[in-house]
């Protein structure tokens, strides 16, 4: 069993397994709120967008993980408040405009790091690097999970309600705008956190995956955001451990973990599982049938008379 405990005798390993089940438990909860609101194409966009930020950020400030961290946020606000204004002043829509700035600051991001006099790799950013977290970065990481999970957490009712009915929740008394906002700031924060993890290109597996496995399972709101939490906070330290059992990329390993439990739900879940619609659906009169222990009322009913 010395294989099991080996990863857990090295101080990186400790430090990587602490903020990979942060970062999965916090995106898989978030994730809960992306899928419902379904939010995957902005999510996409907002992690493609934090690169030109943090290429600038390179080049003013180098690897400052607060210089890094800024120009990121930065960037990500930048591209979601200007898909609102162009689709607003224009005859665009939202996604239209989201897909058009998302590509030109991705691109944008590609050119500027290509000028940073600091030796880094772009494939670091485009799929993570888990293993090179620092202090810096694990604080920054049980910073935004401190502030994001008990955020929803307290605003789960009302958030609830501009899900799915936002002229109910208006008339209510709720500031859907200001819900709105508070979710896309948790958002970028959350995604952020889990760049140096995950990367832009894989970031979006595992804020998506989690929740959408437990969607497969259930209807409950609420267990859909624990259960994302807890299924994306295992299925990051399972694949934390698979790569560095079999020398994989990490990012990679925790997306392809995750994405097997997804496709897992997708065929077997008991409810909306793939095997389950195509089975075919009992009869209505057998079903009445299967309620009577002993056969039909009329076959009971004769054998009575019989008895008789």
């Amino acid at each position: 069993m010395d294989w099991l405990t080996e990863p857990f005798h090295h101080e990186f390993m400790r430090r990587v397994v602490v903020g990979g089940a942060l970062l999965g438990f916090t995106n898989g909860f978030l994730g809960a709120f992306v899928v419902l609101r379904r939010l995957a194409l902005m999510a996409d966009s907002l992690s493609h967008s934090l690169l030109p930020g943090l290429a600038v950020a390179l080049l003013l400030f180098g690897l400052a993980p607060v210089g890094l961290f800024f120009g990121a946020l930065v960037a990500a606000l930048i591209v979601a408040m200007g898909a609102q204004i162009i689709a607003r002043s224009s005859r665009l829509k939202e996604d239209t405009a989201l897909g058009a700035l998302y590509t030109v600051a991705f691109s944008l991001g590609v050119v500027l790091i290509s000028f940073v006099k600091v030796r880094v790799s772009l494939l670091h950013y485009l799929f993570g690097n888990i293993l090179g977290l620092s202090d810096s970065d694990l604080w920054i990481i049980w910073g935004i999970s401190l502030i994001v999970v008990p955020l929803l957490v307290g605003l789960q009712r009302p958030l609830l309600l501009t899900l799915f009915d936002p002229t109910v929740a208006a008339s209510q008394g709720i500031r859907v705008n200001w819900l709105n906002f508070i979710l896309m700031f948790s958002l970028v924060l959350t995604m952020i956190a889990s760049l140096q993890a995950i990367g832009v290109i894989m970031l979006l597996g595992l804020l998506i995956l989690p929740a959408a496995t437990v969607y497969l399972l259930c209807d409950s709101y609420s267990t859909m955001l624990w259960g994302g939490g807890v299924i994306g906070m295992l299925g990051s330290l399972a694949g934390l451990l698979l790569s560095y059992w079999l020398n994989l990329p990490s990012g990679a390993s925790i997306v392809l973990v995750l994405g097997i439990v997804f496709f897992a739900a997708f065929f077997f879940s008991p409810r909306y599982g793939l095997i389950r619609r195509l089975r075919p659906a009992r009869h209505l009169h057998a079903e009445s049938l299967a309620r009577w222990p002993h056969g039909s009322p009329s076959e009971e009913t004769g054998s009575e008379k019989a008895e008789g």
